[in-house]
């Protein structure tokens, strides 16, 4: 049953990184009350919150107290325990469900749901052991790329494989988890769609946006994506199948590899506003925070629309100090900190947002600003 929250109300979000604080603040500007549990007392999302609950994620006290005071109950990452969130949703009002997260925690029951929803993944193989990689590699071939099924991100969890001499690379990611090998895609581009349902059923992608990674960690977002709007259209309509399929509330990342001839491939999936979505902020008539939050109340989706082309750049440890020191020289250019104490190398600070009439050109301004050269 979807329920509708009303202003003056209380969001509860589990988790106090980056992505609850823009949840938080979207909120407040229609009136809502924000309650946060996070272990960090000054959390990016505690530092706007009403409520303040300090302990760590499966604490069920915490839990059960964060329930206490929400009216309804999100989350911003998905490394949750499923246990946990689904005692939690017998308790209180959690639109998502736990189910959500039980399948995109774990890249094979995530792989199975993609398949299951019709749309097309790498072919790859289960394997529970390194013997049993070993025996089934062929299936696949090389190159091909193994990961750990549970945990893993921004590259971490992962090992490429040009030949059968590169095997025992992948031997350490299996004391993790079992793990899943798939076959290398050359892919010439990557894109993500951010695609955002309410408990009606109604749902709408943001913009396609194109990624660009610098160590395996996201440095750009161009949009709109520089694709054919066959390739586009496609991309929008298979990240509905998968929502669809998921019974969505909410917001989720679906991850793709655009193919030389334009088809796509879905590579991975994200239960909750992401990195690659904070353009919309300034660049959308909604974005994906406000959407999101319109989603877990039960409120209509709004129709998103962009503004201009945008490029968002994101702003790790290591550019904090350049970037501080160019704010003068770029009036043009959104700046979001997020409020993190210490500015370590390659940790997500913050991210800058550009609106232009000529993406080419703000990427050399982008590239000459020397904020992010290495």
């Amino acid at each position: 049953m979807t329920k509708i929250i009303y202003p003056g109300q209380t969001i509860g979000i589990i988790g106090g990184g980056q992505l609850g604080r823009m949840m938080a603040i979207a909120a407040k500007e229609s009136g809502f009350k924000i309650a946060v549990l996070d272990p960090a007392m000054d959390s990016p999302c505690g530092q706007v919150a009403d409520i303040r609950i300090v302990a760590s994620y499966d604490d069920e006290a915490a839990l059960e107290e964060l329930a206490e005071v929400s009216d309804v109950i999100t989350y911003e990452f998905e490394n949750i325990d499923y246990d946990g969130l689904k005692r939690l949703s017998q308790i209180a009002y959690v639109p998502q469900g736990a189910e959500l997260v039980r399948i995109t925690q774990n890249r094979i029951t995530e792989k199975e749901a993609i398949g299951k929803a019709g749309c097309p993944v790498a072919p790859y193989i289960v394997a529970k052991t390194y013997d049993e990689l070993v025996a089934n590699i062929d299936t696949i071939g090389y190159p091909c790329i193994v990961k750990t099924a549970r945990g893993g991100y921004d590259g971490k969890g992962q090992q490429l494989l040009k030949s059968a001499k590169d095997l025992p690379f992948a031997k350490e990611l299996f004391s993790h988890s079992q793990c899943i090998a798939e076959a290398f895609i050359p892919f010439v581009k990557e894109v993500s769609v951010i695609v955002q349902r309410n408990g009606h059923g109604e749902s709408y992608c943001q913009p396609v946006g194109e990624n660009i990674h610098v160590h395996h960690i996201l440095h750009e977002t161009i949009v709109p994506a520089r694709i054919t709007q066959q390739t586009a259209q496609m991309a929008e309509r298979e990240a509905l199948k998968i929502a669809d399929y998921l019974h969505l509330v909410g917001t989720l990342a679906v991850e793709m590899f655009v193919l030389e001839d334009g088809r796509i491939i879905i590579n991975e999936l994200a239960p909750r506003p992401h990195n690659s979505g904070h353009y919309s902020i300034e660049a959308c008539n909604v974005s994906q925070f406000h959407q999101h939050i319109r989603a877990v109340c039960g409120w209509p989706l709004r129709k998103p629309q962009l503004w201009a082309p945008s490029i968002m750049v994101n702003v790790l440890g290591q550019h904090v100090v350049p970037l501080s020191n160019s704010i003068a020289k770029y009036p043009e250019w959104s700046i979001h900190l997020y409020g993190k104490a210490e500015a370590k190398v390659n940790r997500k600070m913050g991210h800058v947002t550009v609106m232009t009439k000529n993406i080419e050109e703000t990427l050399q301004q982008i590239e000459s600003s020397g904020i992010w050269s290495e």
